[in-house]
């Protein structure tokens, strides 16, 4: 049996919390959040204005490509780092289907796929900006099958140690894992 309880995240002490980690040690939390940030969250608009700041000029170097970004959002506040990591997470689970993967791969699914290119291959059609994606999103034949930007990850991560050279402990708000979004992997049998 599951018990629920809830606790507004601004009410729950230190205190509380040690409280329910000595009654509950193995149960897991699950945090429900609206589904529209408030007006103080970093909004769409703002991803996408910084994943234009990517620095296309410096390839080959992808710690120089990320580090325009890295340093606007290491300047902004813990919880724009977090919604950046939250919709960067959607956008790739967006992408994350049969569908694209079959364009991505140019032949039938089988033992050669790669998960973690695939991922990668997302970032990079994400990396490339709101028209991109977009475009892609309509179009999923012309997933890319040969470009890749996995540096793109780490941004939320690069930002936050940065900002207060910690690490980063988020947990994204959409899997980002390739087959991830069970939907769009429906009629897929995923390789043993």
């Amino acid at each position: 049996m599951t018990n629920v309880l809830r606790y507004s995240l601004r009410n729950i002490s230190p205190q509380t919390l040690k409280e329910l980690q000595e009654h509950y040690p193995d149960a897991s939390v699950q945090i429900k959040l609206r589904a529209k940030p408030p007006k103080d969250g970093l909004e769409e608009a703002e991803f996408w204005h910084l994943i234009a700041q990517l620095d296309w000029s410096k390839t080959g170097d992808d710690n120089a490509v990320i580090e325009p970004v890295v340093s606007a959002l290491s300047k902004k506040t813990f919880r724009h780092i977090c919604d950046f990591a939250d919709i960067l997470s959607q956008k790739l689970f967006l992408l994350d289907g049969e569908i694209y993967a079959q364009s991505f791969t140019d032949t039938e699914l089988d033992e050669d796929f790669s998960a973690d290119r695939f991922l990668y291959t997302r970032a990079c059609v994400v990396a490339n900006g709101k028209e991109t994606f977009n475009f892609i999103r309509k179009n999923p034949k012309e997933m890319p099958n040969q470009v890749t930007f996995a540096p793109l990850l780490r941004i939320p991560s690069e930002a936050y140690k940065k900002q207060t050279m910690k690490p980063f402990d988020h947990v994204w708000a959409y899997p980002i894992e390739t087959f991830s979004n069970k939907v769009a992997w429906s009629s897929f049998k995923q390789i043993q």
